[in-house]
């Protein structure tokens, strides 16, 4: 498995604990699809709880009120975009 396959393995896994989605598996989320609404549908106490997870696994702050913060949420891609481009560890 490569970084970047492993890193969205560890995404969605995170999302499913982050987030007790016991119905879901990995292989159930596409990188592609958006996270909220029509796609996984997620709310915004979801994204609370995952920003935190973030900020807890990989040191990612994000601001609430950011425009971009909405956009980093879109889709499994967009989020790891996010954590390659701004992981501290």
């Amino acid at each position: 498995m490569s970084e970047t396959q492993q890193l969205s393995h560890d995404l969605k896994c995170m999302i499913i604990e982050t987030l007790e989605l016991e119905d879901i598996t990995p292989e159930d989320i596409d990188d592609q699809a958006p996270l909220f609404g029509e796609g996984l549908g997620l709310d915004s106490i979801d994204a609370l709880e995952l920003g935190l997870a973030l900020q807890k696994r990989y040191g990612i702050k994000l601001d609430a009120e950011a425009e971009d913060t909405r956009r980093h949420f879109e889709s499994l891609a967009a989020l790891q975009a996010l954590v390659e481009e701004r992981r501290v560890n």
